[in-house]
């Protein structure tokens, strides 16, 4: 599921100050490195090295995790999906594992990010890079010819990526004709799964991404659909991990309650204040799914919308299933597994369903492990989450800087017996309204009384 991303001038002072706030871990210990530029993974035997696997990610992307091989077959198609390898490459309870442990994914910053592992190994040594010998996790996923799931493997492999392809380039190829086949089939695929999506109500969350220029200027950035149709193809394998593992009785689930109708309540007001229609009666799935990234007013919808997320959980097993099984943006069971460079539980998550696939033991390491990783995750998505909060609210705080005192209006989207929340529509931000006897729903006239970036706060006063 979508993170937010937001794109801020680097030049903004106060990064390290930020950092520090949130405990974002900074540089990895000596022993931790020292263990990242000594290890040297046993390569596996079985040798793929002959399929035509890419990559495709944003640009100067180093850390790949995931590499695609796709085929049409006579009952539909072939999806080989290798995943970085990174248990060959670490000792459990060793240096690397152990920091590993303490940071739980990679925390991203507009100035620079925090990773998970040492880039030695997240960009380097265990990145699928182009041109390079990889260990991997190879899925081999069969669709039959509506791109629905009919058969599951996956196993360790040697593999060596032929290209390295970035978004806006394999989208520049697929509009101007140019595509290879294979990407060709990464449309056609991509297209039935949405398809599939759509039949099990799942709810398409294509976050944009927020930029604010060095004039305070807020714009949104939409996923290209080559970037939605690439998310296809995790899901299914997220979606297939969860199977193999339900089905063995073992393993670690990423799941999502329904949204409380309060949430959803909040996210409707929000849209009638941006002008997005909802219906009255029409599920929140259908208005979100049906919305326009590349609309402003759309795109800040579906920022808040990630909102609806906040109950989700991994779930770990072994023996008695979970009560709750599903992810529900999903509208299926589902499992974190094909991003273990950044983050730790899909480490774990492609160990079990290996050893279920082979009929083999799960190692010890994994399976010990298991009941203590929704803890360690939860850490680590709070980090992540409060991060991803700064920043955009630094970002609404550095638009509307220099527009204190003036007026705006808005429509209260949420309300206590302190004041409540206002959002407006030009800027598409939220802030905080000072008043008594606020009425949810209502248009207000408000004036902004604070706008600050050093304490990414933004509020506004009942005019």
């Amino acid at each position: 599921m979508p993170s937010l991303r937001v794109h801020l001038p680097t030049a903004i002072p106060g990064w390290d100050a930020l950092r520090a706030e949130l405990q974002v871990p900074g540089d990895f210990p000596p022993a931790v490195l020292a263990e990242a530029d000594a290890v040297h993974p046993q390569l596996p035997e079985h040798d793929l090295r002959d399929v035509p696997f890419l990559t495709i990610d944003p640009v100067g992307s180093t850390d790949l995790d995931q590499a695609m091989a796709l085929s049409k077959t006579d009952t539909g198609y072939l999806v080989r999906y290798a995943i970085a390898d990174v248990a060959a490459f670490v000792v459990p309870r060793g240096a690397i594992d152990v920091e590993a442990h303490l940071r739980g994914e990679t925390l991203y910053a507009p100035d620079q990010r925090s990773p998970l592992h040492p880039p030695v190994l997240c960009e380097d040594r265990a990145s699928l890079l182009a041109d390079q010998d990889r260990p991997a996790l190879v899925w081999t996923l069969t669709l039959d010819t509506e791109g629905v799931l009919a058969h599951t493997d996956v196993r360790r492999a040697l593999v060596r990526s032929r290209r390295k392809l970035d978004y806006p380039g394999v989208q520049a190829m697929i509009d101007d004709g140019s595509a290879s086949a294979d990407l060709l089939l990464l449309r056609e695929i991509g297209q039935l799964r949405q398809a599939d999506a759509r039949r099990r109500d799942a709810v398409d969350l294509p976050t944009p991404e927020q930029e604010v220029d060095a004039e305070g200027n807020l714009t949104y950035r939409a996923q290209l659909p080559c970037e939605q149709w690439n998310a296809q193809l995790s899901l299914l394998t997220g979606m297939a991990a969860a199977k193999v593992m339900l089905d063995g009785r073992v393993g670690l689930l990423r799941t999502l309650p329904m949204p409380d109708p309060q949430s959803v309540n909040s996210l409707r007001r929000s849209a009638l204040a941006l002008g997005v229609a909802w219906p009255e009666g029409t599920p929140y799935g259908d208005v979100l799914s049906g919305l326009d990234p590349a609309q402003p007013a759309a795109a800040a919808l579906l920022t808040l919308a990630t909102r609806l997320l906040r109950g989700a959980a991994y779930t770990a097993f072994d023996g008695t299933l979970p009560e709750l099984q599903t992810h529900s943006a999903v509208a299926a069971p589902y499992a974190h597994c094909t991003a273990p460079l950044r983050r730790l539980a899909d480490r774990y998550v492609g160990e079990v369903c290996v050893a279920l696939c082979a009929s083999t033991e799960i190692p010890s390491w994994a399976r010990e492990r298991l009941p203590a990783l929704p803890a360690e995750m939860a850490t680590a998505d709070h980090r992540a989450h409060a991060l991803d909060r700064a920043v955009v609210d630094l970002a609404e705080a550095m638009v509307l800087q220099h527009r204190v005192g003036q007026g705006f209006r808005g429509v209260v989207v949420e309300a206590n017996h302190q004041g409540g929340t206002v959002q407006i529509t030009d800027p598409a931000v939220r802030g905080k309204l000072d008043g008594q006897a606020l009425r949810l729903g209502k248009t207000v006239d408000i004036v902004l009384t604070e706008a600050n970036p050093l304490t990414r706060s933004v509020r506004f006063r009942v005019a």
